[in-house]
């Protein structure tokens, strides 16, 4: 597929990563539904967004929302005709170790139920919604060539205090091949890309030190920019034999 030819919706789209992805898409001649919980930040990328190639619309939801991501979808087919395509971007991290004692006080204490789910909620269910929605929807109106993109993470292989984060991205890949399985009977195929560390407003708000052992840990000796995640992205809607497999853009970690 062409990305002048896609009517596709981003999640997170309205900062980091996402951002890029919706800017780069409407510049190719994508039309693209920004959908992100701030709606403020969407503001913003919608007055940045004038006079680009493709047309942008934004819809402020809750990605783990069912009844919100039902409106999302049917509010893009309104706005351009159809829907073809989704890049399940939006995620949120709660990281803590599992369980930890304080060396000083004794105390022991873990990662609640709350934050697990939370990140599960983002993270996974929210793939999951959208995913099956657009599917559902290329499905029953015989829209053929959509494709589902889905941001995974290096972190899905495990990472210290990302329990929730790390089950989340590695059942991202998991059902990146199912679905790719299950949906190229319609003509829809289904890919993913695992970053690295990416600069993003996280990264920014790190201690420098932080930041360099982060560094260090990379073989090309620095942070990724969303303009290089991006290039995999639009491989994987350009390669139209490309399917339920996962691209890392990780400056060589994962090696």
């Amino acid at each position: 597929m062409q990305l002048n030819d896609m009517k596709v919706i981003v999640t997170g789209a309205a900062q980091g990563m996402g951002r890029t992805f919706t800017l780069e898409l409407l510049k190719s001649g994508a039309d693209v539904m920004a959908v992100d919980l701030a709606s403020d930040a969407l503001a913003t990328l919608l007055a940045d967004a004038s006079g680009l190639s493709g047309r942008l619309a934004t819809f402020a939801a809750d990605v783990s929302d069912e009844h919100a991501v039902k409106a999302a979808v049917a509010a893009t087919v309104e706005a351009f005709g159809k829907v073809n395509g989704v890049i399940n971007n939006a995620g949120i991290f709660r990281d803590r170790l599992l369980v930890k004692k304080d060396r000083k006080s004794g105390q022991v204490q873990t990662m609640s139920l709350q934050d697990w789910q939370a990140v599960l909620d983002v993270d996974l269910t929210g793939p999951f919604l959208f995913t099956r929605e657009v599917a559902a929807w290329m499905v029953e109106n015989d829209e053929k060539g959509g494709v589902i993109v889905n941001i995974s993470s290096i972190s899905r292989h495990g990472n210290q205090g990302q329990s929730n984060y790390s089950a989340a991205k590695a059942g991202l890949i998991a059902d990146t091949k199912l679905w790719g399985e299950e949906l190229a009977r319609y003509g829809i195929r289904v890919g993913a890309v695992a970053p690295g560390f990416v600069e993003t407003p996280i990264l920014a708000g790190m201690r420098e030190d932080m930041l360099q052992a982060m560094v260090n840990r990379v073989p090309l000796r620095r942070v990724g920019k969303p303009e290089e995640i991006f290039m995999a992205v639009r491989f994987i809607i350009e390669c139209d034999y490309f399917t339920g497999r996962c691209i890392d853009v990780d400056g060589g970690v994962s090696i």
